[in-house]
This record gives structure tokens, C-alpha cells and sequence, in this order.
């Protein structure tokens, strides 16, 4: 079954930077199942993967503006460490959840000069462009709730679903333990 918009998708991959260095790999954990066409996975590595089918491998070199986007230096900003709260260390290389205007993003903590605590909203891939070596596992139809919600529920693999989702979808979900995604 060849892989296109609304199949649930299993991939093994790498992810390496411009210089070779490993960034992110499925070697060591569970492969990758995601909801094909759902704005789930990057819109670059979707693209390279429509119509593989299972067994298939790509390379793929995905540019930053069908990954995470060029690096935007007006979300580079500085707070004060008050802003923090009372009793919350900080340190370059934190991150934290801000929420915006545009929902809850995550900036990281890139240096501290007193009161001056730098924050970077950007995504760390940001101005990236990735390399890829993806292999296709499986391809199988969605179920209806998958459809409905947008994301995998159920199998990843093991047979295990996560316990740790903060979808939002506990209460429509089938899994015993909550959305799988």
C-alpha cells in the first residue's frame, strides 16, 4: 500500500545536519507512525515520501523552508529574570513553554547578563536544511477517530499506547490508557 494523504505511516530514519552530525535517529527507539498529510511530520519530508510503499528507503536533503523555516532574529528577545517567577533557576540552554499569540511555543534560554535573561523562540532546526535516510516500515488505512482527530491512536509499533499525550482527545480515545499520537 503505497503511502498518500490520510494512511498511517511507520518510518525508521536519521536525521543529520549540514556537517554529518546525528540529530535525531529511530535506531534506538520506536519507529516513527504518523498520520500522512496532516501537517504531523515536516511538509519537505511528506512531500519526498507520497507514494513510496513499504520496504522503500530515501535519502532526502529538505531545505529550511520545507522544514522548520529561515531563523528569524525579531524572535530573539530579551525578559527579565523576575519575569520567571520567584524560586525558578535559570540557565542558558532551558527551555520553557511561552504562551502567545500564536499559541503555546517553546523558546530556549540562550544567555543570561544579570537581570537580562535572551530567549529565542525560534525552532532549533530553524535555518536547517536536514538530510534524511528514511525507510518505510508500513503503510495502512486510517481509522475513522485517526481521521477525525488528525494523529495516530493505537499501534506504534509495540502495540503500546503512550500514556503521557496531552492531545486534549483522552475522553474520545479507545486506548486504555489515553490518546496515542
Amino acid at each position: 500500500m503505497e503511502i498518500k494523504k490520510d494512511r498511517v505511516v511507520t518510518i525508521d530514519y536519521s536525521l543529520r545536519d549540514d556537517t554529518g552530525r546525528l540529530i535525531d535517529s529511530s535506531a534506538e527507539a520506536e519507529p516513527l507512525v504518523y498520520l500522512h498529510g496532516n501537517e504531523n511530520i515536516i511538509p519537505g519530508l511528506e512531500k519526498e515520501l507520497e507514494g513510496k510503499n513499504p520496504g522503500e528507503s530515501i535519502a532526502c536533503s529538505i531545505a529550511p523552508e520545507d522544514a522548520y523555516g529561515d531563523r528569524d532574529e525579531a524572535l530573539v528577545f530579551k525578559v527579565q529574570k523576575k519575569d520567571f517567577g520567584e524560586n525558578v533557576e535559570v540557565a542558558p540552554g532551558m527551555q520553557f513553554e511561552a504562551h502567545g499569540e500564536n499559541g503555546v511555543q517553546i523558546v530556549t534560554v540562550v544567555k543570561i547578563e544579570g537581570e537580562d535573561v535572551t530567549l529565542d523562540a525560534n525552532h532549533p532546526l530553524a535555518g536547517e536544511t536536514l538530510h534524511f535516510d528514511v525507510k518505510v516500515v508500513d503503510v495502512r488505512e486510517a481509522t475513522s477517530e485517526e481521521l477525525e482527530h488528525g494523529h495516530v491512536h493505537g499501534d506504534h509499533g509495540d502495540g503500546e499506547c503512550d500514556d503521557d499525550c496531552d492531545c486534549g482527545c483522552e475522553d474520545d480515545c479507545d486506548c486504555d490508557e489515553g490518546c496515542c499520537n
